[in-house]
């Protein structure tokens, strides 16, 4: 019998394909993708505990496993919130979220928000989408806390012969990173006085304008105490002129606040023989009585130092007000001033004979706050923490 050809074509263009046996089976499975949220809770929060939730795109058929440990940030586990490492989460199947708990540590520390991380690890029976999340301690302390001087001393805008060249106001909330450098840890030998505190930004923060550096007992880096101490290395560095700087200043044995000057050229003479200039420094023990020095030397081991002091009227102290600290700083000449009256000058004629007068070279400021050290010993049981040094402005003119 002949085949048509071209009719066997036609019939074969309407025979469906879909022929295949439907066995009823479903599709293979498809894995969920797991995700973690951010959260945040005030710092003082009854439950003192912060919630993060853990979500999958859709619901498994089987528990799915994850494993999680928390990271420091701005917030350090120890003093902020519990650490947790390696720890084991189960979002049971048919579920579709569940959710991890960390400890908040609470304090009365008035700071800026900090936050630290939460990271999910190994997934079983899921894939990460988005590993970590970011916590936020929202810090809700009573301002009041700070009990920041309401009166005291203030310098002015002007003075005669001389242009405010540089300033910072400390208005911005925020550190200007144009002016300032955190410098943070241990330095070597305790900074060189075998000082107690580990500096680290977060002890800086701003209220109404105001600069706080501020010590606390608590433990980061191995240290028993942290504090902030922050330069204008590389940033401002000036040669002579007149600086005023109004600040309230912290009190308690051990305590051991400053605001001074080191020369730019350190990197390359290192110290003493770059100079150093205390515009003021404080030993807590003795809260109503601050110190002007100078250091210098060739070396190490020719190190010497020499300045002068000034106490308060009566029982007065530098926390109660606040001050304003000065130097007029001239070619072989430094003035020291408590507001705006002079307690000590130092000249080259001063100096210990073989030795170099330092102070005609840049210089660059530096604030901070130590606790402990070869000066004001260790804090004792009378300490009482946290201390603060509060600073309104720092002003040069020339």
């Amino acid at each position: 019998m002949q085949v048509n050809i071209k009719s066997v074509l036609f019939l074969l263009l309407f025979i469906p394909f879909s022929c295949t046996k439907d066995n009823g089976d479903d599709p293979t499975p498809t894995v969920p993708e797991i995700s973690i949220l951010d959260s945040s809770a005030p710092e003082n929060e009854q439950s003192g505990m912060l919630t993060f939730t853990v979500q999958l795109n859709q619901a498994a058929t089987t528990n799915v496993i994850v494993n999680y440990s928390t990271l420091n940030g701005t917030a350090f586990f120890g003093s902020d919130y519990e650490k947790i490492e390696n720890a084991q989460l189960i979002i049971p199947a048919n579920a579709s979220e569940a959710t991890i708990s960390v400890s908040i540590l609470n304090d009365d520390n008035k700071e800026n928000d900090e936050y630290f991380e939460v990271v999910l690890l190994n997934p079983i029976n899921g894939t990460l989408v988005r590993d970590r999340a970011k916590g936020t301690i929202v810090n809700d302390d009573d301002v009041n806390q700070l009990q920041i001087p309401t009166t005291g001393f203030t310098s002015p805008l002007t003075y005669p012969g001389m242009t405010l060249v540089w300033q910072d106001e400390f208005d911005q909330g925020a550190l200007n990173g144009a002016n300032w450098t955190h410098e943070i840890g241990t330095g070597q030998g305790g900074w060189g006085n075998n000082e107690l505190q580990y500096y680290r930004p977060e002890n800086t923060y701003f209220d109404s304008d105001f600069l706080i550096i501020e010590a606390r007992e608590e433990n980061v880096g191995g240290s028993n105490y942290t504090s902030s101490r922050m330069v204008t290395k590389d940033k401002f560095e000036f040669q002579y002129g007149r600086v005023d700087i109004r600040a309230a200043l912290p009190q308690g044995q051990g305590l051991w606040p400053a605001l001074w000057m080191l020369g730019a050229n350190i990197d390359d003479l290192g110290w003493p023989a770059c100079g150093e200039i205390d515009i003021m420094e404080m030993i807590g023990s003795q809260p109503g009585r601050t110190h002007g020095t100078v250091h210098y030397g060739n070396d190490v081991g020719s190190h010497q130092y020499m300045g002068g002091s000034k106490a308060l009227s009566g029982n007065a102290i530098f926390a109660d007000e606040f001050h304003v600290f000065s130097i007029i700083w001239e070619e072989n000449r430094i003035e020291w001033l408590l507001d705006g009256v002079t307690f000590y000058v130092v000249d080259p004629s001063d100096i210990v004979a073989g030795q170099n007068w330092p102070f005609n070279e840049p210089f660059f400021f530096i604030f901070n706050v130590a606790v402990g050290g070869n000066w004001p010993g260790s804090p004792d049981g009378s300490t009482q923490f946290p201390q603060r040094m509060i600073v309104d402005y720092v002003r040069v003119f020339q």
